[in-house]
């Protein structure tokens, strides 16, 4: 084994950190928080296009246009006045007619449009500055030789923007420039010129207002270039969607005429007004957000060096460069890109299908289509996919078209008439088009596209269009030719070390008994990451008095909100760990030794597997880590400056691959080693900044990476792959102890060769990077590869700036000397000799005595038992007995003199008054109604311990959460019937209750799983939580095991018994932004006196989202932390994800009052609270009420034996089994107690600052200071500014007042329903009445606030009435959300995303209108993700559905005759029955209930995902009746031609269904037959 013979001895020849900073290319700054579209906003929106096939150009087609625009303004934002609106746009062919009469009216003048092109121009606000600008530009015209004809003054009414849009409003003209026909530019030529022309000017107008050029841009000087084509121009600026047309009279005027239009409206996170934001951008529209965007923008700038192409010269290319920026949004970079592959002569389908491909390795459709898997494949060697959740609609004024991101996370719905025109938008009914003239209806999924050509008139369908773009060259055969794929190899089954080095090198790079026993030993047995539970409760690293490896200083981020997670395990088909090793080539030129490198299955490298790659024909040259001890801590910085110089002179003399190795051979007392995540980080950023970073890959050999952490760490910042050497050594060893052997023999662990050991590691750190992965909604490994998706809590900027540049940190910390200090100090206990015979457990996961503080310890718990068991109420003055407060104060200061654990204990309070006496504090009472406990589910926790926490809220007016599951409609009344032993024969479980208790849960959650969501439970709430994360395990959805899916739990969740139910990682119905306004619309529809609350999870960017929430019409907004508790998790889920709330309560305050929206909403905490003093921390940092999760657990009696996944949990709390919960000692009074100590300490502290109210102190963060001897265990500067430098608040309070009312949905179609006397009647008198009433898409949820009113009178079933509306159009989101029985909701037309989402009885019937002359169960006529949870009822829909039909369906049954992927997702029961074509990843996660599907291809079972679903025919008479029966009802109700044909024709297709039968069905009268009878699927 050897590398190719290229020198690697360069030595430092200067000063180390010069060597690490210089930079020979032309790179923009990165902000020091990250990029701005990261940190600062996030946008979503509606966006589509309209198209006249053979390109007749018509002011029609416009003001459909605008029509459209309008209807999707629910889809956009408006800034904090509530009038300016996000932006809206519209991108259209230039309206020469118009512009030539301006031309010869106001100029007098004349030009050639056959040789002219038009800049939309937004200038600088002031006249000088303007004139400047203007002036600049025009100077570059004459440079380039080209006629400026006219400056236009584009005809605007200001009068009709909000106040922020007309303080921002930039002069808006339009610049007509003539081109001589002596340059012989036209074409495509004459687009990528003025590209060029156009980056020249930017440059120019900077230069003018007296600016660099190279550090400040345009548009922060109020120039930007919204457009410069001869074909195409751009009309948007900071307005609602419904005014744009008003705004811009040039929109209205009949002699602006096109042949298409792209539109789009724009909902941003951010209120601040920024014009140039609006889209459509120059190429684009974009729905939807960037997951991989740092990435992205990190490997473009370094493709930078390596960019050539015969259209431009070396001059022309510096003009382009930076061609992405860390300033610009998400959307912006990716038109840059787009725009620059276009201009280099691809295609505009070529160039979208490179940067946004789709899943294409696991697609059964493209088994016909060999040449575009080459095309892909071969595209993935040259550029790494913007993934995300993505509608892009495009046209550079040749093709016009629309793309889906391959996870088809955006709604996009078309139509084609029989005049030619193709519509295509987030919603269908936008555009007023005649039914009769439609002939097709449809919708893109997930991967898919659709375009118009105006050159040749055709319309290209998603196939066709990729055939053209992969059969321009010979994809497949350059792969042949050129790639190289590393398979896995077998593993070494041989020990390399004796046990005495292999226990020297674990201990010296930082090994723990904790990493070995309960992380490498449980992933190389079960091949999974171990499960753990109850959150994270030890000290950040940064505050540890123990030494810590380097990757626990950093948190991975995660989705919430603006893009969704991913469910690695039931779509995994969406998902790829596959890598690629060498050289990669200019990315502007198609070529075959493009196809030139080695393909990786997985970046998990064994011994073998890098002896492939070393022996695969690619140069390869291998750089030692190790460096001498003798310069002590400080000589980390020039031993990785020796090490960039090394790896940059490697790369000049041939090198294609980098193996950086710490192999310990060398190591001794004399040589330590560079921690191998600064090793890669380092070399990734030097090598970018020289220019080289493409031309060789990074493979690290290291000892130190062992979790699933570790290895997201190492790819995440650069490396291609790992060799974990030392970790595969560790499980060979283990595997071969006594200890290991004898448990094998005991048949406690399975019996494993080596090889199946070290598999099994491999395996789990293969799993735990797709959930990680899948966490921030990424699908590839390559995408997620440098995106340096992490937050670093606790490094030093130099530290970053070495190694991590771009990455967030905000509290600053740790050194590079510092960091060489901590690592040299577990290289110290093996060196010179080890002082121990074995690993030490460090009590990092475990508490200990000795090791790792743990806040929730035992002894604390004890303390707490006592105080709260011993503290009995005075009836009398409601004094604290002595004793009681006693073991409080025990407790508290239990706590108070422990280390420094979290942010907030490295601050103190210092008032500016004196203190007060206690009685002049507001009493305990209005201190309590602001405590909350944490979303506990019932199901995590058993009935008892579930309702005693809702009682005890209750009792002192606190708001205790239900947790996701339900609750049982009996706690909805007052107990009155208790006796005096405080027993009562209603709640006979329960002891120390009092008559007027009741544990309804105040605050009702809806989580992703949507259990026991009926409109009677949310009827029953004061406040409706959305859970998005939950604090210990952000980004990942959850499962209840069968063992703890008793009768009672199955029962409120509308499962089966013993059935295990899933949470899915993702809000099927919260994709983005405008999905949550969606959403908490539905929620203030349905229940309009009850707040809605957004739970969200601590980290960088929280507050942006935060601000998005505000404006989606939130009340109230909860920042969990980090440490929150859960029932069970991922332990490096854990321990590395999510940040601590103090970050994201400042975060969130300080965004919410600077964007003028914190009045909007009430500010919730959670997370490790346990006193009131950190209740106060909590209000000073913003906050209005406060949760309290495990410690209330803790004072109903949790002993913290952390076994709550198991269901055994010793006292009852987290447990299913009646003779564990029979042993519950928890009662009502226990917690009330707690609270009530909390309470007093609230008012103690008070007093002490000398104010009378707790809501004076909210956000009065000037009262924080850094607490005296609050010590650092280790060295290094930390600065609390991001904590206590918060808006001023403390003379303006009236943030603070709040509306008491929720916010409202303002006029809605259901109100004037309601208000139809016929209607009220019948709910009143339980009737009957039909209504008919026309319907349009922005009528969103329409039939929820009736269900709602039903539900209040008569819970979910007592309504005998009948309520049947019928709705003539198309119906907008949400149509039927809630339906209760006795209702019949009817469509006849089309409807939009979810339909029938939470439906609990009744009907909704879906059918076209009577004029459409198309076949209607060829045609799409339902969105996405409908029934999604529903719990009953049927749904009927003559026509196919979207994705996700019937995501989590508890028990709705449905007809529809086609369905998109992952059809029955997650379902618990009912029975769904699809008469056509379904998409893949049928049955994902399906538990319960049955499905049928119609199979006329034969291809049906390709389809399914088969992990947990069987596949048979109908072959019991039972299954036959369900199916017929359903079919038969079907056709009643929509007339169906589809239904009509199969009853007619049913001995010929009974044969052609399937039945999808989930384990828990295989039994069920419909499901059983003999075995011979089943079909095995084939995938």
């Amino acid at each position: 084994m050897s590398d190719r013979n290229l020198p690697v001895n360069a030595t430092t020849r200067n000063n180390p950190s010069d060597v690490i900073t210089q930079c020979r290319e032309i790179l923009p700054p990165m902000p020091e928080q990250g990029p701005r579209a990261i940190v600062e906003e996030r946008d979503a929106c509606g966006v589509g296009f309209i198209v006249q096939k053979d390109g007749i150009a018509s002011h029609d087609l416009v003001q459909k246009a605008a029509i459209a625009l309008g209807c999707m303004e629910h889809r956009g934002g408006c800034s904090a006045d509530r009038v300016s609106g996000d932006g809206a746009g519209i991108m259209t062919a230039i309206p020469w007619d118009l512009l030539e009469a301006w031309v010869a009216q106001e100029e007098e003048a004349t030009f050639d449009r056959n040789r002219a092109a038009v800049g939309m121009a937004f200038l600088p606000q002031k006249e000088l500055a303007a004139a400047k600008a203007k002036a600049a530009i025009a100077n570059v015209l004459t440079d380039e030789g080209l006629e400026l004809v006219a400056w236009r003054p584009v005809p605007t009414v200001p009068e009709i923007l909000g106040r922020q849009a007309l303080d921002n409003l930039p002069a808006i003209e339009q610049v007509i420039i003539e081109v001589p026909e002596s340059k012989g530019w036209d074409g495509d030529l004459l687009e990528a010129e003025l590209l060029r022309i156009r980056r020249r000017i930017g440059n120019a107008v900077v230069t003018m207002l007296g600016k660099d050029d190279n550090v400040v841009s345009g548009q922060s000087l109020g120039y930007y270039m919204c457009s410069l084509s001869a074909r195409t121009i751009v009309y948007k600026g900071m307005v609602q969607s419904k005014v744009l047309a008003q705004f811009y009279k040039d929109l209205t005027n009949e002699s602006y005429v096109s042949a298409f239009a792209v539109y789009h409206r724009r909902f941003s996170t951010n209120t601040m007004p920024k014009w140039p934001l609006a889209q459509p951008m120059r190429l684009l529209g974009h729905n939807g957000e960037i997951n991989t965007l740092l990435g992205n923008l990190n490997w473009m700038l370094a493709r930078q060096a390596d960019l050539e192409h015969p259209e431009w010269g070396d001059k022309d290319l510096s003009l382009l460069k930076p061609v992405v920026s860390y300033e610009n949004s998400d959307s912006a970079n990716l038109d840059n890109t787009l725009e620059l592959m276009v201009r280099s002569g691809r295609s505009l389908l070529e160039a979208v299908t490179l940067m946004v491909p789709e899943a294409y390795q696991n697609q059964p459709d493209l088994a016909d289509h060999p040449e575009i898997v080459d095309y892909y494949d071969y595209c993935r060697g040259i550029q790494e996919p913007w993934d995300g959740p993505a509608l892009l609609a495009f046209s550079d004024g040749k093709t016009v078209g629309a793309a889906l991101d391959r996870n088809g996370l955006r709604p996009a719905r078309y139509c084609i008439t029989s005049d030619d025109f193709v519509i295509v938008g987030s919603e269908a009914g936008t555009v007023p088009v005649d039914e009769s003239t439609i002939v097709e209806k449809g919708r893109l999924g997930p991967g898919q596209a659709i375009a118009v050509d105006l050159e040749t008139n055709q319309i290209l369908r998603n196939w066709d269009l990729k055939e053209q773009v992969a059969r321009k060259h010979p994809y497949g055969q350059w792969l042949k030719e050129h790639q190289r794929v590393v398979d896995k190899p077998d593993f070494t089954e041989k020990l390399s070390l004796d046990e005495e080095t292999l226990l020297k090198n674990q201990i010296a790079f930082g090994y723990t008994a904790e990493d070995l026993d309960m992380v490498i030993s449980a992933m190389a047995t079960q091949g999974k990451e171990p499960t753990y539970c109850m959150g994270d409760d030890a000290p950040l690293a940064v505050l540890s008095s123990k030494n810590h490896l380097l990757f626990d200083y950093f948190k991975q981020r995660f989705a919430q909100v603006t893009n969704p997670p991913i469910d690695p395990l039931r779509e995994n088909l969406v998902m790829s760990l596959e890598m690629h090793l060498g050289r990669r080539l200019n990315p502007l030129k198609i070529q075959p030794e493009g196809a030139r490198l080695i393909k990786l299955k997985s970046p998990v490298l064994s011994e073998a597997g890098l002896d492939q790659v070393r022996n695969s024909g690619m140069n390869t040259a291998t750089l030692s880590t190790l460096y001498s001890t003798a310069g002590g801590p400080a000589g980390l910085e020039g031993a990785i400056a020796t090490l960039c110089e090394q790896a940059a002179e490697a790369i000049n003399n041939g090198a294609e691959v980098l193996i950086l190795s710490d192999r310990a051979e060398d190591l001794s007392a004399d040589k330590t080693y560079i921690p191998p995540l600064v090793a890669v980080g380092s070399v990734h950023h030097y090598l970018i900044r020289q220019g080289l970073r493409m031309k060789a890959s990074l493979v690290a050999d290291t000892a130190q990476c062992w979790s699933t952490h570790h290895f997201a760490c190492m790819v995440g910042f650069g490396a291609s792959a790992v060799c974990p050497y030392l970790t595969l050594e560790s499980v060979r060893h283990w595997l071969a102890s006594p200890k290991t052997q004898k448990l094998i023999k005991q048949e406690r662990i399975p019996s494993l060769t080596p090889a199946e050991a070290q598999a099994n590691y491999c395996k789990a750190v293969e799993a735990g990077l797709f959930k990680i992965l899948s966490k921030m909604g990424i699908s590839l490994l390559a995408s997620y590869h440098g995106a340096q998706i992490f937050e670093a809590i606790g490094l030093d900027p130099s530290l970053v700036k070495l190694a991590f540049i771009g990455t967030t940190s905000r509290i600053g910390g740790m050194t590079p000397e510092d960091l060489a200090r901590e690592t040299m100090g577990f290289h110290a206990a093996a060196f010179p000799a080890l002082t121990t015979k074995r690993l030490e457990n460090m009590g990092f996961i475990q508490c200990r005595k000795g090791a790792e503080y743990h806040s929730n310890s035992p002894a604390m718990s004890k303390e707490l038992h006592k105080a709260v068991r011993s503290f009995e109420r005075q009836t009398k003055d409601d004094a604290v007995p002595q004793e009681a407060y006693n073991h409080y104060e025990l407790y508290k200061n239990h706590l108070h003199e422990q280390p420094v654990a979290t942010l907030r204990d490295l601050l103190d309070f210092k008032s500016d008054r004196p203190s007060i006496n206690i009685d002049d504090v507001e009493p305990v009472e209005a201190i309590l109604e602001k405590f909350c406990t944490g979303g506990m589910s019932l199901g995590a926790l058993s009935p008892e311990a579930h309702e005693v926490l809702a009682i005890a809220m209750n009792r002192i007016g606190g708001k205790s959460n239900s947790g996701e599951g339900g609750e049982d409609s009996r706690r909805f009344k007052t107990l009155m019937d208790v006796e005096e032993d405080g027993t009562s024969p209603t709640a006979p479980h329960l002891k120390g209750l009092r008559n007027g208790d009741t544990s309804c849960s105040k605050i009702k959650q809806v989580a992703s799983g949507r259990f026991g969501v009926t409109p009677e439970y949310l009827m029953s709430a004061r406040q409706i939580e959305i859970k998005v994360a939950q604090g210990a395990k952000p980004g990942e959805g959850g499962q209840l095991p069968g063992r703890k899916v008793s009768d009672y739990i199955a029962m409120l969740r509308r499962s089966k018994p013993g059935v295990t139910l899933i949470s899915p990682p993702p809000h099927h119905d919260i994709y983005s932004i405008e999905d949550l306004a969606q959403l908490i619309y539905d929620l203030h529809q349905i229940s309009p006196k009850a707040r809605v609350s957004v739970k969200l999870v601590s980290e960088i960017g929280i507050g942006t989202i935060a601000a998005g929430v505000a404006k989606a019409n939130a009340d109230v907004i909860q920042i969990s932390g980090h440490d929150g508790g859960t029932g069970a998790s991922p332990l490096s889920s854990i321990k590395h994800a999510g940040c601590p709330w103090e970050l994201g309560l400042a975060e969130v305050h300080r965004t919410l009052m600077t964007n003028g929206l914190r009045d909007r909403v009430i500010l919730r905490v959670d997370g490790g609270f346990k006193t009131g003093w950190d209740v106060l921390m909590g209000a000073l940092m913003g906050a209005e009420e406060y949760g309290f999760g495990t410690i209330a657990m803790i004072a109903e009696g949790c002993i913290m034996a952390r076994v709550c996944h198991m269901n055994s949990c010793p006292v009852g709390i987290t447990s299913q089994q009646q003779r564990l919960r029979d042993r519950f000692p928890g009662i009502p009074g226990h917690v009330v107690n707690f609270f009530y100590f909390v309470a007093q300490e609230v008012r103690s502290l008070l007093a002490h600052l000398g104010y009378t109210r707790l809501k004076d102190i909210v956000g009065r963060a000037d009262l924080l200071v850094r607490r005296e001897g609050a010590e650092l265990a280790k060295p290094g500067s930390m600065n609390l500014s991001v904590l206590t430098d918060l808006p001023d608040s403390k003379e303006d309070r009236s943030w603070l007042e709040h509306n008491p009312r929720p916010h409202s949905n303002g006029v809605v179609l259901d109100n004037a329903l309601l208000a139809d006397a016929d209607i009220q009647n019948t709910i009143r008198d339980q009737g009957s009445v039909h209504k008919t009433v026309d319907i349009v898409n922005t009528d969103r949820s329409v039939g929820a606030r009736i269900s709602g009113n039903i539900a209040k009178r008569y819970g979910n079933t007592g309504f005998e009435g009948s309520v049947h509306l019928t709705f003539k159009g198309s119906a907008g989101q949400s149509f039927g959300a809630f339906n209760l029985m006795g209702m019949t909701l009817e469509v006849v037309g089309e409807a939009n995303d979810y339909v029938g989402k939470g439906m609990n009885g009744g009907r909704i019937i879906i059918k076209p209108s009577p004029d459409a002359e198309f076949a209607a169960g060829d045609n799409v006529i339902v969105g996405n993700t409908c029934l999604y949870g529903a719990t009953g009822g049927v749904l009927f829909a003559n026509g196919r559905a979207g994705e996700r039909f019937g995501v989590r369906n508890s028990k709705g049954q449905a007809v529809i005759e086609g369905a998109g992927d992952h059809c029955c997702e997650y379902m618990t029961g009912g029975v769904i029955v699809v008469l056509g074509l379904a998409g893949r990843n049928v049955g994902a996660g399906m538990t319960g209930g049955l499905s049928y599907f119609l199979d006329e291809e034969g291809n049906f079972p390709a389809k399914v995902n088969p992990e947990i679903v069987s596949l048979q025919r109908v072959v019991s008479e039972a299954g036959e009746a369900q199916l017929k029966g359903l079919i038969q009802a079907h056709a009643d109700a929509t007339n169906s031609q589809k239904a009509k044909d199969i009853l007619a024709n049913w001995e010929t297709y009974l044969p052609k269904f399937w039945q999808v039968v989930p384990p828990s069905e295989a039994e069920s009268p419909e499901a059983i037959a003999a075995e011979a009878e089943k079909v095995a699927v084939t995938v």
